[in-house]
């Protein structure tokens, strides 16, 4: 475990025309600030109010920029989670003190982002700079409003509402909400548009305190989960980053709630009442029991208070003279925050069957190793004749099936095989570069670099592109590779240039059925192959539960016979009369026999149902996987349908990795209408007239996209609602 370290506690000012300079008063350092406050009169010559506070932190920002922010407040704890430390960040404050902006800031100006924006920019920045870890990113966002839960990403398509409420459920590994969709982003962009997608379905009313206030606490969180790429592959980290937008603390009197307002003012000051009861409590060391359950927002932030995380809290506050009662209020709340202890751990996981694989393996080396060293020291009776030829050929079996991947490894045995499967590698590899060779010159004209004869003829035939290098030249090689057959005469070069043309690419595109195929077998290879492992999936599933319903029937149909059996068997002995013994009744083996067939029959059909059910659920899950594998295989398709036959070569460029252009972003009449001049000017322009420059391409690219989404959807619901008027 870690050191114990106290919590992190900062203030930010909201910048007023109307700040009360002699009330409020920062300290030299910028760490303390004093609040004076005049006695009230009306209560007589005997007045014993408390007229002076002193609040020590651990940062005042005043008129402070969001970058000094998240400088000062977010940036090593963002930095310390990809190392698997635990993280969580909170704004808390009054209504309309500024909690929002500083935590997700104007979604709509890249230079005002807030806390969380940034750090999500900082993760995957930190990503690249770490080639050596495998890292992956996934986000949630719960939204609690009225101590209800709710998935702020539920509204994406691959998503949908759950049918259960979500829960709150603890286990050894920490606390969790059951039913939270988590999200795996694998770029920035990507995550900014789930970003913007929560934001646009969060809960906010109007009062006259603040135009928006948020209705509810919103928890967004940054799981990130961390492999090595060169040490063991068992051990793993895993961490998470809570960034947590508290719904403000507000007065009824000055905010003049009513009706549905006040009714979710009324359950935020609860729930904040219980958070600091919470902090109270953690803050006493003579505390054994905590009462994180007397809420959903103390509850889910569990394992986040306190605990071993990193954790800052950011109170937002007024300077004006109005607002002081409440001022004191959020300082009282951040002086007891600081008095929080953490013990801040790494979170270090191991992969239990890699762990076993691995345990395997080294056991299985061990054992080579000593039959080696027994060797060496002849304790045992090890074969030193020379190989014979059959097991000469099964060493090179083994060879060529370990290059192509069929076989794992190669079991040693002695010296001399060892030695052996040496030299069976220098066969394989010469024979392989003979086939190369033989297969290339089949195909086409090898020419050597050296012989400048050939190469002049060469010229002649119009075989040389035109910056001087041979047509199909490989980089580093010693020879050009040509296409022109030994029967090509010098003086048909328009001839030859159009066939070579022509078999780089058709003057005619093929029909999308043929041109599908190859997609498949080439580009599109990975995504039909997870298609058709979906889909086998399914089959199979589909299988599984057709065989499951013929037993259910089978079962019902016996089921029925053993009903009318029974009732026949009651119904006859009825006819002839029947039995007690000291009140009971009395019955034959037969009946007997036939109910407890029938309790066994519905208990099996029971069983079987169930298991019907749990079969039909993944149907419908691995319908979704195919469905969604289908959709992409066929956009894939398109793209590179389009940009295979009908993007010209010079405009190429700006399609490949790296490129200005993604493929399938721009549609391919407007690529087609772009030059290699106007791509240039379009990658400077947008690099040059967004406000920030490159880095804030993404930010915007996610936000253009949410909009366009939302809007689209508005415009459908407006158009359902007119049909059905």
């Amino acid at each position: 475990m870690g050191t114990r370290k106290k919590v992190h506690a900062f203030v930010r000012v909201k910048p007023t025309d109307d700040f009360a300079h002699e009330m409020i008063k920062y300290g030299d350092d910028n760490k303390s600030i004093d609040i004076h406050l005049k006695k009230d009169i009306r209560r007589g010559v005997v007045n014993n109010q408390q007229t002076d506070w002193s609040f020590k932190l651990d940062g005042v920002l005043h008129n402070a920029s969001q970058d000094l922010v998240y400088e000062t407040v977010a940036k090593d704890v963002v930095a310390q989670a990809l190392d698997g430390y635990n993280g969580t960040i909170m704004c808390y404050g009054q209504t309309g003190a500024g909690k929002t902006y500083t935590m997700t800031g104007a979604t709509e100006n890249y230079k005002h982002r807030g806390i969380l924006p940034r750090a999500l920019q900082q993760v995957f920045r930190m990503i690249e700079e770490r080639p050596t870890d495998a890292i992956t990113v996934r986000v949630s966002y719960l939204e609690i409003y009225n101590e209800s839960l709710f998935d702020l990403l539920s509204t994406l398509p691959y998503v949908g509402p759950s049918v259960t409420p979500m829960t709150i459920v603890e286990n050894p590994q920490g606390v969790f909400v059951k039913g939270l969709s988590v999200h795996l982003t694998s770029q920035e962009e990507d995550a900014f548009s789930l970003l913007f997608e929560g934001e646009t379905n969060r809960i906010i009313a109007s009062h006259t305190m603040n135009k928006n206030s948020s209705r509810s606490h919103c928890i967004f969180t940054i799981y990130v989960e961390a492999h090595s790429r060169t040490l063991s592959d068992e051990k793993y980290i895993t961490s998470k980053i809570n960034l947590v937008d508290l719904a403000g603390s507000e007065r009824l009197g000055k905010t003049g709630s009513e009706g549905r307002v006040l009714k979710e003012a009324t359950y935020i000051n609860k729930s904040l009442s219980f958070l600091e009861q919470a902090i109270i409590a953690l803050g006493d060391q003579k505390r054994d029991h905590i009462p994180f359950r007397q809420c959903k927002l103390t509850h889910a932030l569990k394992d986040s208070l306190g605990g071993n995380c990193n954790m800052v809290l950011l109170t937002n506050i007024y300077g004006e003279a109005a607002q002081l009662e409440e001022t004191l209020s959020s300082l009282r709340f951040a002086s007891r925050m600081r008095l929080v202890t953490t013990e801040p751990a790494v979170n270090e996981k191991y992969d239990a069957e890699r762990m076993v694989k691995n345990l395997e393996k080294e056991l299985a080396l061990l054992k080579q190793e000593l039959a080696i060293h027994d060797s060496l020291a002849n304790r045992t009776l090890v074969n030193y004749d020379p190989m014979d030829e059959i097991q000469i050929a099964e060493i090179n079996s083994q060879v060529r099936r370990y290059l192509d991947g069929t076989l794992d490894e190669i079991d040693i045995i002695n010296l001399r095989q060892i030695q052996e499967v040496f030299n069976q590698f220098r066969v394989v590899l010469s024979q392989q570069e003979q086939e190369v060779e033989s297969a290339l010159r089949r195909k086409y004209t090898l020419i050597d670099k050296n012989d400048f004869a050939a190469i002049s003829a060469v010229q002649k035939a119009g075989i040389v592109d035109v910056e001087g290098h041979l047509v199909g030249e490989t980089d580093g090689q010693g020879f050009g590779l040509g296409v022109t057959p030994f029967s090509a005469k010098p003086g048909k070069k328009s001839k030859f240039k159009k066939t070579f043309k022509e078999q780089l690419r058709p003057s005619t595109p093929p029909p999308k059925p043929v041109a599908f195929e190859d997609f498949k077998n080439e580009r599109g290879s990975e995504i039909n192959r997870i298609f058709k492992e979906n889909k086998s999936i399914l089959n199979e599933r589909m299988k599984r539960a057709s065989e499951t319903t013929q037993r259910i029937n089978a079962i019902k149909r016996e089921m029925d016979m053993t009903k009318e059996a029974l009732n026949f068997q009651k119904s006859l002995r009825e006819k002839q009369g029947e039995y007690e013994n000291k009140g009971l009744m009395i019955i034959d083996e037969e009946e007997f026999l036939l109910i407890l067939k029938l309790k066994d029959l519905k208990k099996q059909y029971h069983t079987e149902y169930q298991h019907l059910r749990d079969l039909r659920a993944e149907i419908q899950y691995c319908q979704h996987l195919v469905d969604q594998c289908r959709h992409r295989l066929l956009t894939e398709f398109d793209i590179w349908y389009n940009e295979s036959f009908f993007i010209p070569e010079d405009l190429q460029m700006a399609l490949k990795p790296g490129g200005n252009i993604r493929p399938g972003m721009v549609p391919v009449s407007r690529i087609m209408s772009l030059g290699e001049d106007d791509q240039d000017k379009f990658s400077q322009l947008q690099q040059v007239l967004l406000p920030e420059g490159p880095d804030s391409i993404s930010f915007y690219n996610a936000k253009v996209k949410t909009e366009q989404k939302h809007n689209y959807l508005k415009t459908m619901m407006g158009l359902q609602q007119a049909h059905r008027k």
